[in-house]
């Protein structure tokens, strides 16, 4: 009887110890306490307010993949859809999802469902630069300025072409002459 009485206690006392098996993930800690590298996932087309700018209805599906690239999605029973989705997991930044749908009638864009919230280049790779580096951006233009200040480029003669290095050999025309 004693034995069965510590049996249960034994047993009771386990039910509240904490789980400690390898399939144990909360959140995103392993174990409680070991934070897991996880890989970036990018699936799909980064498509910016100034690209969606560029596309018009009545553009060419040829056009219009210029500006975008290929659809992620073509679906052959709806060939009048085409879906632009962005999907990125990266750490430390937040996850984002986009989908962005063109219908096409023939091959003219008659419209476009895309959210309202599309980020603007800088602001796309702003939210995901997980390195925030201070500083100022570095100048890539000259002012008119700065460019009357350079020194005018140096003309230099036509080069002849140079002389030929070891025989030179004089061959047949590849043709027969008539």
């Amino acid at each position: 009887m004693a034995g069965l009485v510590v049996g249960l206690l034994a047993l009771g006392g386990c039910s509240q110890m904490p789980k400690f098996d390898a399939l144990s993930v909360s959140g995103d800690k392993v174990l409680g306490l070991v934070t897991p590298y996880r890989v970036e996932i990018v699936q799909g087309n980064v498509v910016t307010k100034e690209q969606l700018a560029a596309v018009k209805p009545g553009m060419t599906r040829v056009q219009v993949r210029d500006v975008l690239g290929s659809p992620l999605l073509t679906d052959v029973f709806h060939e009048s859809r085409w879906d632009y989705v962005f999907t990125i997991r990266r750490q430390g930044a937040a996850p984002q999802n986009r989908h962005i749908l063109l219908t096409f009638d023939g091959d003219q864009l008659s419209k476009i469902d895309a959210p309202d919230d599309l980020p603007t280049e800088k602001e796309f790779i702003a939210s995901i630069n997980t390195l925030k580096v201070t500083g100022k951006e570095p100048k890539l233009e000259l002012t008119e300025e700065e460019r009357k200040a350079l020194p005018p480029p140096v003309r230099t003669a036509a080069a002849s072409a140079p002389e030929p290095m070891g025989p030179t050999r004089d061959y047949p025309p590849l043709e027969p002459r008539r």
